[in-house]
């Protein structure tokens, strides 16, 4: 009976054949590949059906259809390569063939198992540094043959505080991400405070005294600083000068910016600037000639604070200008200024 089945079976293929003014062996192989792929398609189709059946779990249904098919895929490559190529039996040619089978069916895996050696051999980051990639931020707590992960820093937290939330990260992002790594080698960053005056303050004393707050903050941390950089040095090419903190001074739309430039380590810089925020908010309150700038409309009357300075004029409150014999306001308590 089944001598018979395959004579039927051949004499159709060779009818095929004739009609299609194809070879036997090729068609007899065309049919055989058709038929093999459906027999795949209906294992996996049944094998997902009972997986479904069995369980609603949604991250259950990915896996097995992720991992099924790209079983069933080797299965074809090895069988249809079988099929095709003749030869096949080499013992050079089915590794050859075995290897880019699995480079294309696992070919994120292949990546991610590339990227853990990578970051074993060149380490851009390691367990306890904190880090950017692909667009999130955190301190690496784990790295496997194939992820690695953080715990997630930011997002709808504001500063660098953490969100409690653990980010698995494939290990072939190391290869087509940026990676910014905040405590490699040199274990501090530079961070900046804006602190916004009006243009009537005392801007150089408000400067003194800010310049003061920034090194009570960061004396001991600049000592620190100069020797990492010593060590970071060997490996990179860092080029500071300038480790302490600086005041840098530029006019704004609506005042003057005093801006604090200082070092500070990643995870405390939320605890620093909070710091320093109270001490200056602590010592300018104590200062009649320095309050900070906002937004405001001020209305300009040049006959009356006349023309010099910042449009303030320079005699003092309770004087007259000598013209019209009219008193000037006091430009400290002008509106807008306070």
């Amino acid at each position: 009976m089944v001598q018979e089945d395959y004579h039927i079976v051949n004499r159709m293929t060779q009818a095929v054949a004739d009609l299609a003014d194809l070879s036997h062996g090729f068609t007899q192989n065309l049919i055989f590949t058709i038929g093999f792929i459906f027999v795949l398609w209906l294992i996996r189709f049944l094998i997902l059906r009972i997986v479904y059946r069995k369980s609603a779990d949604p991250e259950l249904h990915y896996k097995w259809r992720k991992y099924l098919s790209r079983a069933l895929f080797f299965i074809a490559l090895l069988v249809l390569g079988r099929t095709w190529f003749e030869g096949f039996q080499s013992l050079a040619t089915f590794f050859g063939l075995l290897s880019a089978g699995l480079v294309i069916a696992l070919k994120d895996t292949v990546a991610d198992l590339a990227g853990w050696v990578f970051l074993i051999w060149r380490k851009p980051f390691e367990i306890g540094d904190r880090i950017e990639i692909a667009g999130v931020s955190g301190d690496v707590i784990d790295q496997r043959i194939f992820k690695f992960s953080l715990i997630e820093m930011g997002n709808w937290v504001d500063a660098d505080q953490s969100t409690g939330r653990v980010l698995h990260v494939p290990n072939h992002k190391v290869f087509t991400e940026t990676i910014a790594n905040y405590t490699a080698d040199f274990q501090f960053i530079w961070n900046e405070l804006p602190v916004r005056i009006s243009l009537e303050s005392n801007w150089k004393k408000a400067k003194r005294m800010l310049q003061q707050i920034a090194d009570r903050h960061s004396a001991n941390i600049s000592d620190e600083a100069k020797q990492q950089l010593r060590k970071a040095a060997r490996s990179y090419l860092i080029t500071y000068r300038i480790l302490t903190p600086t005041v840098y001074t530029d006019v704004k739309d609506f005042g003057i910016a005093l801006t604090i430039r200082y070092l500070t380590n990643p995870r405390t810089r939320r605890g620093t600037e909070q710091q320093i925020w109270e001490d200056i908010l602590t010592e300018f309150a104590e200062q009649d000639d320095i309050s900070f700038a906002y937004p405001t409309i001020r209305y300009y009357d040049r006959h009356r604070e006349g023309d010099t300075g910042w449009g303030v004029n320079d005699t003092k409150p309770g004087q007259t200008d000598g013209t019209k014999g009219m008193p000037l306001k006091d430009p400290g308590k002008s509106p807008g200024n306070r």
